[in-house]
């Protein structure tokens, strides 16, 4: 599909004026869209899923503090 003119950061732009919601969808979508090996599609599932936990608040995020201090 061709954009008609329109480059990335158009679109860029216009998804994110979108919804958390939707925005969450689009992603999806496109991860989804994108041919990966077998070994990968339970990790970006497995990602997708946290990042939706995440957003619609089953999850509570790290904050800054706490993921770096959960990286050393």
């Amino acid at each position: 599909m061709q954009l008609s003119g329109m480059v990335s950061t158009d679109v860029a732009r216009i998804a994110l004026e979108l919804s958390a919601e939707d925005r969450l969808e689009l992603a999806r979508r496109l991860v989804e869209s994108v041919v990966v090996p077998d070994s990968l599609t339970q990790a970006l599932s497995d990602g997708i899923r946290r990042v939706e936990d995440v957003a619609a608040g089953r999850v509570k995020g790290l904050i800054d503090e706490e993921y770096r201090a959960a990286l050393q």
